[in-house]
């Protein structure tokens, strides 16, 4: 031991534990056997404890991470082993942890809440309490995870970021904070250190490693002579805190059974800490402790304990946008299930299939994004078992949350595909407000030759014709009409043989010749085909409706003019117009290098060598042009893209843009990223940018920790620019984070340093990346449309209302073809 004196006596407190890291050193369905089994050896261990068989290992304790692990391993146990590991629970000496999964910020607010319920609830079934967590190697949480947390009965939080590619909060760890959530309850957190910060100490004899620690005594396994340095280690690890004025006598480490994460229990350690406390206990004591008996001991403490309020954003969630496809497959299945739930009468058929999907949604939102070679052997073949894995959990969500919708709205009269059905369709409002959108209804690709001369659209009841507008897609026929329905409102319609002409004529006040040209404004209103003088109006650098006018140059999209005001919507300071597209490159210098030149990137995402590349706009075409919307393409050439094109929807009777970018990504190992932009605002001073965080609506720079990222943020359905009249949404529903820092290689601001700068940045949607130099998807290749829809208007004047309408852009109104055909009134037609 050095002969340095430390200035007071000081407890070591160890949590043992086994970090939960699902698919990344093996198989899912094979770690999720280990885990069951790692439970089943620590159970073992406390029982030769307390039998005295093994009385060297006195003091074990053990933490189980994860309820999912204890939820596999009571699957499997008997009868016996279920019981055996209750008496153990209630001695204290195994214990629950409140946390479900590490998870990403992908999950919703509802799930998340509900699978921070399950730990506390087999706990009062066995006559024990829950009111602590430990999360291992994620980043940071939404603000809602806070509430979840607390509402759950977990007033306790430790968290032990990975700072690679990410940082822990406050600008210091081994540090205590209260963590208020959004309804104004405290979580109390310690900021901690790596989850196997122990292993670097030394603690697991010949199980020793240099990750956070880097000095003379680099070892990766069995060290040359272990006790020394363990000593040296433990030793200047407790002088750093003192020389950093830490205020307690005591601080808090995690070990792991072996160098790995995955890893099992190890009774050794004890015999380690044994030895160590008789060497040493009256300088530094070690004590290999629990959860909950380590906060009761931070409460007892006089030191006077911050409280900051707000989001926690997560570094690690970029790893979503490796796999956009199944991200977006996730995201809908997300969103497909609370339908559901909102469409459900309750019952437990349903309940237990909407489980079954919010499992596997917490499964493809769990942390890990691939196997540990993902990038530097992406051929091999656990790289692709694994994958298809993860992608698998999306895939089985959507399956399930769709089975789960379509009974729902069979019950509710939908019809299966049968010969002779009545053209007879149902509109839902699933709300329990009033509802202004959309609804689509289908023909497929035969059945208008069985109306020769067209047909129309009227509403059942009242028999009047609706305006509808008709357009080809991949299914046959998509008939689109606008809906205002009162809350939870049900309507019929119906489709009968056109009774009017459908001609269209020259017009005598249309500025445009015989060419086609439409590079003229017209001098008088356009009226359309209602009579009305309020149409949509596409030329070759601008779409316009009564709502909007759209105008690009050979550089993009340059302005977005609310008619009602004169407002513009796009910013005038942003590097790049709207819906461009930014793509980087950083190259690796060979391709044994592939992995190397990612681990240098640290917190940028990007190298000091970025090859950056801007889409140049090549071309617009007219698509559609109808009563109710105009669509526009807008085309790209884009570097590391093959295809790059915007589709622009305008609405007649909504203010309202949909917009679809479809691109074909080339296959490339370099690192990359590709980026949206979305300079958008209010054009109004007191506008403030809104995130739609799972549990709360966060201003980013404002609602969240000191010391967190601020470079981008993962959100629910979207996000708005609101002032005190005005409201500009941007719901999307495919793309979860929204890049608010520069892009520019440099040095990364966090809260507190530059929050307020980027918050008045434009904005970009980050929609690809394969940075990561372990598990991501080593390549980006394929084909992508990711959505987006903008709103606007008056009545958006809270972050509530834009996120409600957020989520209704992003769900489409349940509509279906109904086998239900009530007695014919006489203003019905037989078909």
């Amino acid at each position: 031991m050095p002969e340095t004196v430390l200035n007071k006596k000081w407890k070591l407190f160890v949590i043992h534990h086994s970090h939960t890291d699902i698919g990344y050193t093996e198989r899912q369905e094979k770690i999720e056997r280990y885990h069951v089994d790692f439970i089943r050896q620590a159970l073992q261990i406390w029982e030769e404890v307390n039998s005295g068989k093994r009385n060297e290992w006195k003091g074990f304790k053990w933490t189980c991470e994860t309820f999912w692990a204890v939820e596999r391993f009571l699957e499997k146990a008997s009868l016996d082993e279920k019981e055996r590991f209750a008496d153990a629970l209630r001695h204290g000496d195994i214990e629950l942890s409140g946390t479900y999964l590490n998870l990403s910020e992908l999950i919703g607010y509802d799930t998340l809440s509900n699978k921070l319920q399950a730990a506390g609830n087999y706990a009062q079934s066995i006559g024990v309490t829950v009111n602590a967590s430990i999360t291992a190697d994620v980043n940071g949480y939404s603000w809602g995870y806070s509430q979840a947390l607390y509402d759950a009965g977990i007033q306790n939080l430790y968290s032990c970021v990975h700072t690679h590619h990410g940082m822990f909060p406050i600008g210091r760890k081994q540090t205590p904070f209260y963590w208020e959530t959004p309804r104004g309850d405290k979580v109390l957190v310690w900021n901690g250190e790596h989850y196997m910060i122990g292993n670097d100490l030394g603690l697991l004899p010949n199980g020793s490693f240099s990750y956070t620690i880097q000095d003379e005594f680099y070892t990766n396994g069995a060290a040359e002579d272990h006790w020394k340095l363990a000593e040296t280690r433990i030793q200047r690890y407790l002088e750093q805190l003192e020389s950093e004025l830490y205020p307690y006598d005591f601080a808090i480490v995690n070990v792991s059974g072996l160098l790995t994460d995955n890893a099992p229990p190890s009774g050794t350690i004890m015999e380690f800490i044994h030895e160590w406390n008789e060497k040493h206990g009256d300088r530094i004591e070690i004590e290999m402790t629990t959860l909950h008996k380590f906060f009761e001991h931070v409460r007892t403490q006089s030191v006077s304990i911050p409280v900051y309020r707000g989001d926690w954003p997560d570094w690690w969630t970029d790893g979503t946008i490796s796999t956009a496809v199944h991200t977006q497959v996730f995201r809908d299945a997300q969103r497909t299930m609370q339908l559901a739930k909102t469409l459900s009468d309750t019952n437990s058929l349903t309940e237990s299939r909407i489980s079954d999907a919010e499992h596997q949604l917490m499964m493809y939102a769990e942390h890990t994004w691939g196997y540990h070679s993902s990038i530097y052997e992406p051929w091999h073949p656990m790289v692709h078992a694994l994958a298809v894995r993860k992608e698998a959990y999306a895939a089985n969500a959507s399956r399930q949350a769709y089975e789960v919708l379509d009974e729902l709205l069979y019950g509710k009269g939908a019809a299966n595909l049968a010969a002779g059905l009545p053209f007879r369709y149902k509109v839902i409002n699933p709300y329990e407000h009033p509802i202004r959108d959309t609804a689509q209804f289908y023909l497929e690709n035969w059945e208008p030759s069985l109306f020769t001369d067209g047909f129309e659209v009227y509403e059942e009841t009242s028999g009047l014709t609706v305006p509808h507008q008709l357009e080809k897609v991949s299914r046959g026929i998509r008939i689109t009409i606008y809906q205002e329905l009162a809350s939870k409102e049900e309507r019929y319609y119906r489709i009968r043989p056109q009774n009017r002409s459908t001609a269209v004529t020259t017009s005598s006040i249309r500025l445009m010749g015989l060419d086609g040209v439409d590079d003229l404004l017209d001098l008088y209103p356009a009226v359309d085909s209602r009579g009305s003088a309020n149409g949509i109006m596409i030329a070759e650098n601008y779409i316009e409706s009564p709502f909007v006018c759209i105008r690009w140059d050979s550089n993009g999209i340059y302005s977005c003019i609310e008619k009602a005001s004169g407002r513009e919507m796009i910013r005038t300071d942003a590097q790049h117009r709207a819906f461009t597209p930014v793509y980087e490159l950083t190259k690796a210098p060979s391709e044994s290098q592939m992995a190397d030149v990612r681990r240098r990137m640290g917190r940028n995402r990007k190298g000091i060598d970025v090859q950056r590349h801007v889409g140049k706009w090549s071309g617009a075409n007219s698509i559609v042009q109808g009563e109710l919307y105009g669509v526009v393409e807008l085309k790209y050439l884009l570097e590391g893209t093959s295809y790059y094109s915007l589709y622009l929807k305008v609405y007649r009777d909504m203010a309202r843009v949909d917009v679809s970018v479809r691109l074909h990504k080339n296959s490339v190992w370099d690192p990359e990223n590709v980026y949206i932009s979305l300079p958008f605002g209010t054009d109004s001073q007191n506008e403030q940018v809104w995130l739609d965080k799972a549990g709360a609506p966060v201003r980013p720079g404002i609602d969240q920790l000191p010391g967190t990222l601020i470079d981008y943020y993962c959100v629910q359905e979207g996000y708005a620019h609101l002032s005190d009249r005005f409201g500009l949404l941007v719901s999307t529903p495919d793309t979860p984070l929204i890049q608010t820092g520069s892009l520019e290689y440099e040095t990364r601001l966090l809260n507190g340093q530059g929050g307020a700068r980027n918050a008045d940045r434009p904005l970009y949607s980050w929609v690809l990346s394969n940075y990561w130099e372990t598990n991501f998807k080593a390549t980006l290749g394929g084909f992508y449309e990711f959505q987006y829809k903008l709103q606007w208007g008056e009545e958006w004047d809270t972050a509530e209302k834009a996120f409600q309408k957020c989520l209704e852009l992003n769900t489409e109104l349940p509509a279906f073809r109904t086998k239900e055909d009530l007695e014919k009134s006489p203003n019905q037609s037989s078909i």
